[in-house]
């Protein structure tokens, strides 16, 4: 793993490197596929500011909120740029919730918002497989493999590199999808659908799943959930048509 990158006297956080690096290419890409998005007028690029900060702060909140104790005694820690010290879910709910006022207040037709968004956010997420690769985030379970990387001292699977192959598969085949026209919401849920799948893939090659009852992963069972309520969505918006 590469947790820092050292320039001269310089120590940079790979991870969060990899991240501003990935959402530049992000954004780039909701440029190419709609020139408005980076406009100064353009409210999706607003929207998109908007979600990146409240994620940012609510992923920090919600790990402070389980973790109060070491915030008390040490304040600062707050705004220490760690990004381990983040909580996932609390900022994809905070993102979501701040992105959805913001649409709420400026008008945003919502399924067709998120479609706008959908492909740089299949871009931002492979770059996250990436940044977890440097970080020993996400590890996977001990393997005597000859492509196993060394962590934690055991040789395990490289689940990062294989959730970053699945992801760029993804970016690819949501690009393609863009050359059509679906009703709105498709593209949104193709990708939802795809990575709940990606991740039931990867699941059983993790080394630190969550067990329930000592047999069920938690995140198995929530990616099976998450990929029926995809399908159902995609089986009402499957009429595609070829753009003139």
């Amino acid at each position: 793993m590469f947790p820092v990158l050292h320039v001269g006297p310089l120590s940079i956080n790979t991870s969060i490197l990899i991240l501003l690096a990935g959402l530049w290419i992000a954004l780039w890409v909701g440029v190419k596929q709609n020139p408005t998005f980076a406009h100064s007028s353009s409210p999706y690029e607003t929207l998109v500011l908007i979600a990146i900060l409240a994620g940012i702060i609510g992923a920090r909140l919600g790990y402070a909120a389980q973790h109060i104790s070491a915030f008390i005694n040490n304040p600062i820690a707050l705004i220490t740029p760690s990004p381990i010290m983040l909580d996932p879910p609390a900022g994809i709910l905070v993102a979501f919730l701040a992105g959805l006022v913001y649409g709420y207040r400026h008008s945003l037709k919502f399924w067709n918002t998120l479609d706008q968004l959908t492909a740089p956010a299949a871009v931002f997420v492979s770059t996250i497989h990436l940044a977890n690769l440097t970080s020993g985030n996400a590890y996977g379970a001990p393997t005597q493999l000859p492509w196993c990387v060394h962590l934690w001292s055991e040789c395990r699977h490289p689940t990062q590199v294989y959730a970053f192959i699945l992801a760029l598969g993804i970016v690819i085949f949501i690009l393609y999808t863009a050359r059509y026209n679906f009703p709105a919401g498709f593209q949104f849920w193709v990708f939802i659908g795809l990575s709940a799948l990606a991740r039931l893939i990867i699941e059983p090659f993790r080394g630190d799943s969550v067990i329930l009852f000592g047999i069920f992963r938690q995140a198995q069972i929530i990616a099976w959930l998450v990929l029926l309520i995809s399908l159902f969505q995609i089986s009402k918006r499957i009429k595609p048509i070829p753009k003139e």
